[in-house]
């Protein structure tokens, strides 16, 4: 299901592309200074005022974007769980074209049919066996002697035909 809200990029992930930006450029900057230097006595101020810092903002960066990346992730799971909950407490399911909640089962057919190799019985209409081929009517005694339980889904009746 989608959500009319535009997905934004958050603003931490933005800081976080931007300082690995800056810390790449005063890298080079620092780097070209220093290659251009004989003696390493000139070399150090470019160390200290470039790189060193350009190394530093490298990091932040990369930690800024772990924590943009895991609270755009916290919040998209917090957008899902309100999704979840917004029928309201004891709302089983909801209809997808109204969002008001269905009672009862969602087949209704009085046919039974079960899979080959299954665990549980359902109507014939169930979503779960509807047009499948390999889908047979159910005899009552695997439903007697529970071996066969009865679909959560479109929720039959005990008593077989």
């Amino acid at each position: 299901m989608r959500t009319s809200r535009l997905r934004t990029v958050h603003p931490v992930l933005w800081a976080g592309w931007a300082a690995l930006a800056v810390g790449a450029v005063l890298c080079v900057v620092g780097w070209y200074g220093v290659s251009g230097e004989r003696h390493a006595e000139r070399q150090l101020p470019y160390l200290a005022s470039c790189t060193v810092p350009g190394a530093a903002l490298i990091i932040a960066g990369a930690v800024l974007l772990a924590h943009g990346r895991g609270s755009v992730a916290a919040a998209r799971v917090e957008e899902l769980y309100g999704l979840l909950v917004a029928a309201g407490p004891g709302d089983d399911r909801a209809d997808a074209g109204t969002g008001q909640a269905v009672s009862g089962p969602l087949a209704v057919s009085g046919d039974l049919l079960m899979v080959p190799g299954g665990t549980l019985y359902h109507r014939a209409d169930c979503p779960l066996v509807a047009g499948k081929a390999e889908a047979v009517p159910v005899d009552s005694k695997p439903v007697a002697s529970g071996e066969l339980g009865p679909c959560p889904i479109c929720e039959p009746a005990e008593e077989t035909d």
